[in-house]
């Protein structure tokens, strides 16, 4: 039987991800197909400049390019008229192009954006949909919290400009509810934390991606706050792994967190990247004393290690080097 995947988000950081996954799984196939799917659709807003600079993840005859933009319901509603689905992948609001948006920008995209692929995959009578979403929807992790697990209802203040996105992404949320009530669609969330891998930018907003680019380009390592936060970072063929876990064998109507429960400081980030790609470059500390408590985004993964039996894989040091062989691609 055929079975068919709608990918949202197929060209940003989690949908390249995702790609790499599909043609290593079809590369190990006797049928040279992914071993779920034997087509997976691909929504994107220029297919052809994607293609260009990635014609390896591009091109595989179980893969189709659309051309289309989430945020334009028109552009979607012409889309495969006729045809049928049987899963959708939401993942093209990830936050490695958040910073380029406006606040209102940003929540149209997760918010419409979501609404408008939701009824898409309503009218392809698609059976399962996942949402990325994001551990943002928590809000600030309490410091006596040494992971966050999906049953902590905090929530981002919603009247505060930063909160945009993790604001969004729990109205997200509950547009999917909703749709999975009304129309009987088997939703289920994924909330994801950090992540690196090759497919990371780095010159965005991610200080892992920034400490790599130092390291390998730059005179030093530079620490944008004191070195405080913690962190913990999931490697992208885990991501990718794991969503795909949990769009096939995820409870319907429930969240799941994804990541890393293996927490480190930034500080002890930066001086890891140091000692595995640049042993003799500096790590500096930009700003220190900045007040108030540590700032955690560690998730517990109890709930998706239990259920669906996924593990962290691969090891920090491991995923590091990866991203740095990975680049030379």
């Amino acid at each position: 039987m055929t079975k068919r995947l709608l990918l949202t988000g197929g060209t940003g950081f989690f949908g390249r991800a995702l790609l790499r996954h599909f043609h290593a799984q079809a590369k190990n196939e006797s049928s040279a197909r992914p071993r779920d799917f034997s087509e997976i659709i691909v929504i994107s807003r220029n297919p052809e400049a994607f293609a260009s600079r990635y014609p390896d993840l591009a091109y595989a005859p179980w893969l189709r390019f659309l051309t289309a933009d989430v945020c334009q319901r028109h552009s979607l509603e012409a889309l495969l008229i006729g045809e049928k689905l049987d899963a959708v992948l939401h993942a093209a609001t990830d936050s490695t192009d958040a910073a380029t948006l406006t606040p209102v920008e940003k929540l149209d995209q997760i918010v419409n954006g979501t609404r408008n692929v939701l009824e898409l995959a309503v009218r392809l009578r698609a059976r399962r949909f996942l949402l990325t979403s994001s551990g943002g929807v928590y809000g600030p992790q309490p410091a006596e919290m040494e992971e966050i697990s999906e049953n902590y209802c905090g929530m981002p203040d919603p009247l505060q400009m930063s909160s945009t996105y993790g604001v969004g992404k729990r109205m997200a949320e509950h547009l999917c509810f909703l749709y999975g009530q009304v129309h009987s669609l088997e939703i289920v969330i994924a909330r994801c934390f950090a992540f690196v891998g090759p497919d990371l930018p780095l010159e965005a907003h991610f200080a892992i991606g920034n400490f790599i680019r130092d390291a390998l380009h730059r005179p030093a390592i530079l620490i944008g706050g004191d070195g405080t936060p913690v962190r913990s970072f999931l490697e992208q063929g885990d991501l990718a792994h794991w969503l795909l876990v949990i769009l096939k064998h995820g409870r319907a109507g429930q969240a799941y967190n994804v990541g890393s429960d293996q927490a480190i400081t930034i500080q002890e980030l930066a001086n890891q990247v140091r000692d595995l790609l640049a042993p003799n470059k500096p790590v500096h500390i930009q700003k220190t004393d900045l007040g108030g408590h540590r700032n955690r985004y560690v998730p517990s993964i109890k709930k998706a290690t239990d259920e669906l039996d996924l593990r962290v894989s691969v090891l920090l040091s491991d995923a590091i080097l990866a991203t740095v062989k990975g680049l030379e691609r």
